[in-house]
């Protein structure tokens, strides 16, 4: 439940007593006799109808910024709902005793049966008047609410705003790492190319080799070949004297 110390219903209830200061005018005027006197407490009525109309306004102006986020506002859909219908049926209500105002204005005291069929439905709504050193406050109070809720929708945008940010840094972190990684592997790549190139090259040389040694051991005689093996002894047993021994 929302706490009463809610700015809703700080701003209800100065409303509220509004209304019920206008009910009380309002049977003031509609006992009055003497006309001049029902002159000036009808225009009482009419000038405190037009500023509860516009703190009722005001208030609506309020609900409709919270119900953008109600969340954020730690506030439900049914409480939403309640607090329209209080606003409706706070100006329906105004619009009522403006209605018989202005007709008893009009039809002057002919028109006693009009005003009291109104004054039942009053019955059933509370009633105001409203003078300007409250309207002031009232007002006050509005703007105080109005402000609060745009403070905290600027300061729920402001941290979107930075999560959104960290998210940006985030996202080119990992977006350099990627395309270092993609660098190493094409560097990579064009090692194992280059030593595929010289693994083949040396493959080809060393067949080359192999072909002409086969030629050579081919072409020389058995007798040629134990003078080769002999001479390698030979040139192994000098270099093997020539490193130990010298």
């Amino acid at each position: 439940m929302p706490s009463a110390q809610d700015p809703f219903y700080v701003v209800k209830a100065e409303i509220q007593e509004s209304i019920d200061k206008l009910q009380s005018t309002f049977r003031q005027w509609e006992n009055a006799l003497d006309a001049g006197e029902r002159v000036h407490l009808s225009k009482e009525v009419l000038a405190g109808c037009e500023s509860i109309e516009w703190q009722v306004d005001e208030l609506d102006k309020a609900i409709a910024v919270a119900s953008q986020d109600p969340s954020w506002y730690d506030i439900d859909e049914v409480e939403l709902q309640s607090r329209r219908r209080w606003t409706s049926s706070a100006r329906t209500q105004v619009g009522t005793v403006k209605k018989a105002v202005e007709a008893g204005k009009g039809s002057g005291t002919g028109s006693h049966a009009s005003v009291n069929a109104m004054h039942q439905e009053l019955m059933r709504l509370p009633n105001s008047r409203e003078t300007d050193t409250y309207n002031q406050y009232a007002a006050q109070d509005n703007d105080d609410f109005i402000q609060s809720e745009s403070d905290r929708q600027m300061l729920l945008i402001k941290r979107q705003d930075e999560e959104l940010d960290e998210l940006s840094l985030s996202v080119q972190r990992i977006g350099g790492v990627g395309l270092t990684i993609h660098e190493e592997l094409i560097g990579q790549e064009r090692i194992i190319d280059e030593l595929g190139s010289e693994m083949d090259s040396t493959s080809n040389r060393l067949d080359f080799v192999q072909k002409k040694v086969a030629m050579v051991m081919k072409k020389a005689s058995a007798k040629g070949q134990i003078m080769m093996i002999l001479g390698l002894f030979a040139l192994f047993i000098f270099l093997f004297i020539l490193v130990f021994f010298t």
